[in-house]
């Protein structure tokens, strides 16, 4: 019997995760796979707010496998096919030049109390979160693309692999080809930023200290290849995300990507893909000598602008769902963290349907997909901007810093405060992407980009200006962290050790005061959130005993 509750077009990372989470709570769901897995994708770059969710989503909905991405500590559930990413670093380079030390940037992230973070080995885990799904009593049909949806008022019928299928609620989370945005024309490009891509897995990539200044010279925490590694210059940046940088790994390769904004660098139609991305790097020495061995696996990939969103994300028995609603580009790896708070939002609202398909029970979906494509469009646009001079982006950096802190500030609080699943929803429905839905810091944002909007970048006394007036707010800013404020005054990275006493000072420390201790921390007290933190160190410490003494067992044999 073709008949179900929901139907989900696309087994993608978030598809996956949705279906699993609705057939865990008894709901009967199809989804229908145009293709197969395992398949080739991209957007493998974890990032602190996206582990939380998927934490919480683990918790609130008893489906411990979507954690299982979240942490390092999860190899021994995963394999050893994931990269580990124990930072974000960023190198300014200037045509023709060598690297200059001093213009790094290594956003340490921290080891306590959940562990590192990884580089996701995206076949491995898209095919792994669908075999879920189909676990939790889903159904999956690989190679079965739609070919036609029709909704009536009694529900929806899905045309898929020369089959009909009914359904209460369709999710398309089809990517780009999204069937529902294409039948309802929902396709709008009018986002600030714009970027092309050229990107492809390769091996035998070097590390930049095999080839370049040592991590010593660079007087970095950790080597640039145990992270996610951004070379940035004007008009664009080049991702190196490998997935073979600890003593564990089992996959030698690298996923590499080229972003252009095509407004300063046009696509070079006489060359191929991989010829254009070589040339291109040859402009820059230090990314040229990492790159002189390295050797595609796969087909180089060269789009058009891939910036797009919609008009609407959902209507009477439908939503768009990921990259279906938009996509932007993914310099900060924001894609995930929108992705799962999508999936987050949705899957409260189908187990709190009561039957009531319409728009208007599912429009918080839509306010919240909209206002985190807005936010991270206006942070990527800027970003690129700021890439126009070391100093500008040195400045601006510590915005984009500010903003993904106070986010996980409020993703973790409101988890460890919140005892029902509505209150965890009502706590977090101010998040618009960066700054944990906090009025103090969306003004602060919004002078600081309105001003480097407007900025004229070829009026030098403009553009000193802007960064002095930029240190200076952020500085001005009692609940700056002092670690960004270093970064502002010229250090090159993040401390490796976040975690000190200091931090606990009654009336100011980590829980900070006044509006700001109140949005993100309400009434808990210290002892409270310190019990919090210490339980989650347990909890994750020990899956990291079992999985040393697991490899311990295995090297025995």
């Amino acid at each position: 019997m073709n008949q179900y509750d929901v139907a989900i077009i696309g087994s993608g990372i978030a598809g996956s995760a949705l279906a699993s989470i609705l057939a865990r709570h008894g709901k009967r769901v199809i989804v229908l796979e145009a293709g197969s897995h395992p398949r080739f994708a991209i957007g493998e770059s974890m990032i602190l707010e996206t582990s939380e969710v998927m934490r919480t989503l683990a918790e609130l909905y008893s489906v411990p496998e979507l954690a299982y991405f979240s942490s390092e500590n999860y190899f021994g559930h995963i394999g050893t096919q994931h990269g580990v990413k124990r930072h974000f670093s960023y190198l300014h380079h200037s045509s023709a030049q060598t690297h200059d030390l001093a213009k790094t940037l290594q956003a340490v992230i921290p080891k306590q109390p959940h562990g590192h973070e990884l580089h996701l080995y995206r076949q491995d885990v898209d095919a792994f979160l669908a075999n879920t799904a189909v676990s939790y009593g889903a159904t999956l049909l690989q190679s079965t693309p739609v070919t036609q949806v029709e909704f009536s008022d009694d529900g929806v019928t899905i045309a898929a692999g020369g089959q009909t299928y009914q359904a209460e609620y369709v999710v398309d989370g089809a990517g780009f080809r999204s069937p529902l945005a294409e039948k309802f024309g929902l396709r709008t490009f009018d986002l600030k930023t714009h970027s092309r891509a050229i990107f492809t897995h390769v091996i035998d990539l070097k590390c930049v200290h095999e080839t370049g200044p040592t991590r010593q010279d660079y007087a970095l925490p950790f080597k640039l290849s145990e992270g996610t590694l951004h070379h940035v210059f004007e008009g664009g940046w080049l991702w190196v995300i490998p997935f073979n940088n600890h003593q564990a790994s089992t996959n030698p390769l690298a996923s590499v990507g080229l972003m252009l904004d095509p407004r300063v660098h046009p696509k070079r139609d006489e060359l191929s893909a991989e010829d254009e991305f070589f040339d291109f790097i040859n402009h820059f020495p230090t990314i040229a000598a990492q790159f002189e061995s390295a050797k595609a696996v796969r087909p180089w990939t060269r789009t058009g602008r891939i910036q797009y969103a919609s008009k609407q994300i959902v209507g009477d028995r439908w939503a768009l769902l990921g990259h279906a609603a938009g996509f932007v580009d993914p310099l900060y790896s924001k894609g995930l963290y929108s992705s799962f708070t999508a999936v987050s939002v949705l899957a409260h609202l189908l187990l709190s349907a009561e039957g009531d398909y319409s728009r208007e029970i599912f429009m918080p979906l839509e306010h919240k997909t909209l206002a985190f494509l807005r936010a991270n469009d206006r942070l990527v646009a800027n970003s690129y901007k700021s890439f126009s001079d070391h100093k500008l982006w040195q400045a601006y950096s510590v915005l984009w810093l500010l903003g993904a802190y106070t986010e996980l500030v409020k993703l973790m609080s409101a988890r460890a405060r919140s005892k029902t699943r509505a209150e965890y929803y009502a706590d977090t429905a101010c998040l618009e992407l960066a700054g944990g839905g906090f009025e103090n810091f969306i003004e602060l944002a919004g002078q600081i980009d309105g001003r480097l909007e407007r900025l004229d970048l070829k009026d030098a006394a403009e553009v000193a200006q802007w960064q002095k007036q930029t240190r200076t707010l952020l500085h001005q800013t009692d609940w700056t962290p002092q670690a960004f404020r270093d970064v502002l005054t010229g250090k090159n990275h993040l401390p490796r050790r976040k975690l000190r006493l200091g931090l606990l000072k009654k009336g100011g420390g980590f829980l900070g005061r006044g509006s700001y201790r109140t949005h993100f921390f309400g009434r808990a007290a210290a002892p409270e959130l310190v019990r919090s933190f210490l339980g989650e160190r347990l909890r994750y410490s020990s899956l990291n005993l079992r999985r040393r003494a697991r490899k311990r067992r295995m090297d025995a044999l």
